[in-house]
């Protein structure tokens, strides 16, 4: 069920990325409104990734403007750490510190960084790990945790941070498919609290479910922006045709 969005939280207008010769970025122009939930998809290689990344200053484009929640977003940004607090990142590894607790990984951010009282960061950590389902993995290591387990931390992560907008890059790329389910599950739930969310995926179904515009990125470029019923029942491009003939053949 889709909605509709608010105002821009994301602006993005014509975006060039290179590494070194190759031309990752070309000209990308797009808004995320907020409460928006929008899918990206396309073939590997296809810029997906480098734009989300782009958003919370992970990398840099040499050409065009960007702003994220009213920051502008450029390599001589003082505001990169405030960015980083708004936006928050679900990657396809999950990034946890190896040698710390669940309750510890979620209490460090908003402890250092938003200066949040310790008693009052673990309560908050453990109303997320609720949320996300696994209430009884606080006093665990990540390596005592499936993967889609940890994944499901990296994401009550980003809700302790209180982030504004959440982006996932591929999210369930490294999960067994036994998995992928239970974390697609609890960003289903997410997408419903109406937070704003940029979803870097391959899983098409849950595009179709959640999703209130599909972006569809190759070589590049984007391609198509479009609901996922008009994209999914008739792509307007060659391209988009042919990534959704292979993809649903899986």
């Amino acid at each position: 069920m889709t909605h509709s969005p608010g105002k821009p939280v994301i602006r993005a207008r014509s975006l060039n990325k290179y590494y070194g010769d190759f031309h990752a970025l070309k000209d990308v122009s797009l808004d995320v409104g907020e409460g928006e939930r929008l899918v990206i998809c396309g073939p590997s290689g296809s810029g997906k990734s480098t734009l989300i990344r782009c958003f919370n200053a992970l990398e840099f484009h040499q050409s065009g403007t960007l702003s994220v929640g009213g920051i502008e977003v450029h390599e001589d940004s003082r505001e990169i750490i405030r960015l980083r607090q708004e936006v928050g990142m679900v990657f396809q590894q999950f990034n946890l510190f190896p040698h710390l607790t669940v309750l510890e990984n979620l209490t460090i951010g908003p402890t250092k960084v938003l200066k949040v009282p310790q008693a009052e960061a673990e309560a908050a950590a453990r109303l997320y790990l609720g949320r996300v389902h696994i209430p009884d993995q606080a006093d665990k290591y990540p390596h005592q945790l499936s993967g889609g387990q940890q994944q499901r931390v990296a994401i009550a992560r980003s809700l302790c941070m209180k982030s504004r907008v959440i982006l996932f890059d591929e999210p369930t790329s490294a999960l067994d498919p036994e998995m992928i389910n239970e974390v697609l599950d609890v960003m289903v739930e997410l997408a419903d609290t109406g937070m704003t969310m940029v979803v870097v995926t391959h899983e098409m179904g849950f595009a179709r479910k959640v999703a209130d515009r599909v972006v569809f990125m190759a070589e590049g470029e984007i391609l198509e922006i479009d609901t996922p019923e008009s994209f999914f029942r008739n792509p307007k491009t060659a391209r988009g045709r042919d990534f959704l003939d292979k993809i649903l053949q899986h």
